[in-house]
C-alpha cells in the first residue's frame, strides 16, 4: 500500500488534526519533509504537494523537485509546476475542445477552483476535468473571460493556503474523496513489487485483447510480480499511482490513449505503447519514408498532396487499376479503399482531401491471407496467417455484420519462412523497442510489409493458441525486466 503525503507551506493544525487518525494520510510542513525524508525502508510513497509553487525556487517548487529526486510519486510534478507558471493565456478553444465552454460562458469574466479535476458548478465539470488533465494538480484556479469571437483563459495553481475558510473545508473533503477513491489501493493477500494499470475500452466493438486475454494478462503479471488492474480514459488522473501502463485500447494520436501515453511516460511509468511509437505507427506517411529510407520491402507507394488531374495522370502511369488508397492514420483495415477506374479514383481523393491534407497510393496485391508477425523488444514471439474475409480482399470487412474477419492460423515462429521473420524484425526495430504486429504479404518468394501496429491484436484463443499462456509471460516478464531496470 501506498502511503501518502501532504505538504503544507507551514504546520497547519486544522489540517493535520483532520487527519491525524488516518493510518495512511500525513499531514506535514515543508521544513519536516524537508528534514525527516526519505527515510530508510518506507513504504511507498505519494506527495501532494499544496505549498506555493507561485515562484522559482519557492517551497513548493522545492517540494515536487525533492519529491522526485526521492522518487515519490508527487502532484504536481516538477514539469508541472513549471508549464502552471509559464501557461499565461491562450484560446481556450485550442485545448478546451469538448468542454462546451463557448455555451455556458457568460459576457462577465469567471473565475473557478478546480479540486483534484472537480468544479463545485456541474456545467463547468468537463472544463474542470480538461483542465486537470493537461495540468495536473491539486487546486488550480481558472480565469475565463470573452473577448470578441474568442474565449481566454489563464489557469495558476493555488496553495492551501490561499483558500479562504469555507473554500478549504470544501478542498478538505475533496482531499478525502481523492486519496480514498483514486490513490488508495488496498492490501492484496500477496504483496507485489510494481502496480500495472492496463488500459481498456469496455465499449469498444473490436478492442485489441479480449475480456479473457486481459484475464490472462493480469495473472501472469502477478507471477512476475506486478499487480495489475485495467483502467479507462476517464481515470486519467489516476496514472501516477502505477509503475507501468499496458494500453490495450485501439490508439490514435489525437486521442486520449496518446495523451496517456505521454502523461504515463511523463509520469516515469514504463509504458507500452510508448508515445513514439504510437506517433509512428499511427501515420502511414512515416512508415512509407522510414521502410524506403531503411530498406525495408514493401509494395510501391507514393503521397499525394492534391488531386489535381496532373496528379490523376502521374499516378496512372505509375500504378495499374486497381490500386489502393489509404488515409495516413488508419487501423484494422479502415480507412483504405480498393479503387477501380479513374472515374472512382478522382472521386474518392475529393472526398479523402475533404479531410485530410496528404492521401497514401499504394500498388494493389491479392493473397488469400497476411502474415502477422508479434514482435517484442526486436524478437519475434508469435506468428498468424490471417486469411481474407468472405468475398473480400482484406482480412476485415467492415460493410458488413457478421463474418467480419477471416480465418486465421496460429503457428510457432520457427515455422514461418526466414525472409518473413527478417522482415518482421526488421521493420520493427525501425519503429522502437516496443510490442508491435507487424502485417506482411507474401507472393513466392518475395515479401512486403505493408505496416507495423503499435498495439497488435492479441487474443485469446487467437494469436496465443501456440504459446498459450507462455505469450502473457513474455510480455509481462518485458514489463518486469524494464521496470527492474528502471529502480536501477
Amino acid at each position: 500500500m501506498y502511503k501518502t503525503i501532504v505538504v503544507v507551506d507551514t504546520d497547519d493544525t486544522e489540517l493535520q488534526s483532520r487527519f491525524e487518525k488516518d493510518p495512511v494520510l500525513l499531514v506535514i510542513s515543508f521544513q519536516r519533509y524537508l528534514t525527516d525524508y526519505p527515510k530508510l525502508n518506507e513504504p511507498k510513497t505519494r506527495v501532494i504537494n499544496l505549498c506555493d509553487t507561485a515562484h522559482y525556487l519557492s517551497k513548493g517548487y522545492y517540494c515536487s523537485l525533492l519529491a522526485e529526486a526521492r522518487q515519490h510519486k508527487v502532484l504536481p510534478s516538477v514539469k508541472t509546476v513549471n508549464d502552471l507558471r509559464d501557461s499565461g493565456q491562450d484560446h481556450a478553444d485550442k485545448l478546451l475542445f469538448g468542454t462546451g465552454l463557448a455555451d455556458i460562458l457568460g459576457d462577465s469574466p469567471k473565475e473557478l477552483l478546480v479540486f483534484f479535476s472537480w468544479a463545485e458548478e456541474e456545467r463547468y465539470q468537463k472544463l474542470a476535468r480538461k483542465i486537470f488533465d493537461i495540468y495536473p494538480a491539486p487546486i488550480l484556479k481558472i480565469s475565463l473571460r470573452r473577448e470578441k469571437n474568442n474565449i481566454l483563459f489563464k489557469v495558476k495553481h493555488c496553495a492551501f493556503v490561499e483558500l479562504n475558510a469555507e473554500e478549504q473545508l470544501l478542498f478538505i473533503q475533496r482531499l478525502e474523496l481523492f486519496t480514498t477513491k483514486t490513490w488508495r489501493v488496498p492490501f492484496s493477500k500477496k504483496q507485489h513489487r510494481w502496480d500495472m494499470a492496463i488500459l481498456v475500452n469496455p465499449d469498444e466493438p473490436h478492442p485489441p485483447s479480449n475480456k479473457e486475454a486481459i484475464s490472462r494478462f493480469i495473472r501472469a503479471a502477478a507471477k512476475v510480480g506486478i499487480h495489475a488492474e485495467t483502467i479507462t480514459a476517464q481515470n486519467m488522473q489516476q496514472l501516477s499511482q502505477f509503475d507501468a501502463l499496458f494500453i490495450r485500447e485501439t490508439t490514435a494520436i489525437d486521442h486520449h490513449t496518446y495523451r496517456m501515453a505521454i502523461r504515463a511516460e511523463q509520469e516515469g511509468l514504463v509504458v507500452i505503447d510508448d508515445p513514439t511509437s504510437i506517433l509512428r505507427c499511427c501515420n502511414k506517411v512515416f512508415l512509407h519514408d522510414a521502410f524506403t529510407y531503411n530498406h525495408v520491402p514493401s509494395l510501391r507507394t507514393r503521397v499525394l498532396a492534391s488531386s489535381t488531374p496532373q496528379d490523376i495522370d502521374e499516378v496512372e502511369s505509375y500504378f495499374d487499376y486497381p490500386m489502393v488508397l489509404k488515409l495516413p492514420q488508419g487501423s484494422f483495415s479502415k480507412g483504405v479503399y480498393k479503387i477501380n477506374d479513374r472515374k472512382e479514383l478522382e472521386a474518392k481523393l475529393t472526398q479523402l482531401f475533404s479531410n485530410t491534407a496528404l492521401v497514401l497510393v499504394q500498388e494493389y496485391l491479392y493473397t488469400d491471407f497476411d502474415w502477422r508477425v508479434g514482435v517484442l523488444n526486436g524478437r519475434a514471439i508469435y506468428a498468424c496467417r490471417y486469411h481474407m474475409a468472405h468475398n473480400h480482399w482484406q482480412i476485415y470487412n467492415h460493410d458488413v455484420k457478421q463474418n467480419l474477419s477471416g480465418a486465421y492460423e496460429t503457428l510457432p515462429t520457427f515455422e514461418i519462412p526466414k525472409s518473413v521473420l527478417d522482415a518482421a524484425v526488421k521493420s520493427a526495430n525501425v519503429i522502437g523497442k516496443g510490442l508491435y504486429g507487424v502485417d506482411i504479404k507474401q507472393r513466392g518468394h518475395q515479401v512486403y510489409v505493408i505496416e507495423v501496429n503499435d498495439n497488435p491484436n492479441l487474443d485469446h484463443p487467437v494469436e496465443d493458441a501456440y504459446l498459450g499462456n507462455e505469450l502473457y509471460m513474455l510480455i509481462m516478464s518485458e514489463f518486469a525486466r524494464r521496470l527492474e531496470q528502471r529502480g536501477r
